[in-house]
């Protein structure tokens, strides 16, 4: 599975839109949009950040915010 695919994986498991997503990460959501096409790559830097964010969350370790599911999931 290449970094696209993973990309869109982690936002569709996460239950957020593009847009919730981008602005998660403060990206625009063309630029998701590109990296979940395969069009271009998001730096590594981002990668590990996204990963390490989302661990946080899923453990419930970030402060003053709901974990993944909680306000941030859409309502899909």
């Amino acid at each position: 599975m290449d970094i696209s695919e993973r990309i869109k994986e982690l936002r569709k498991k996460t239950g957020l839109s593009q847009s919730k997503f981008s602005t998660k990460f403060g990206i625009p959501v063309r630029t998701l949009q590109q990296w979940e096409q395969g069009i271009s790559a998001p730096p590594d830097y981002v990668v590990r950040m996204m990963g390490y964010i989302m661990l946080l969350e899923e453990k419930g370790q970030m402060k003053g915010e709901e974990p993944i599911g909680g306000e941030y999931a859409d309502d899909k």
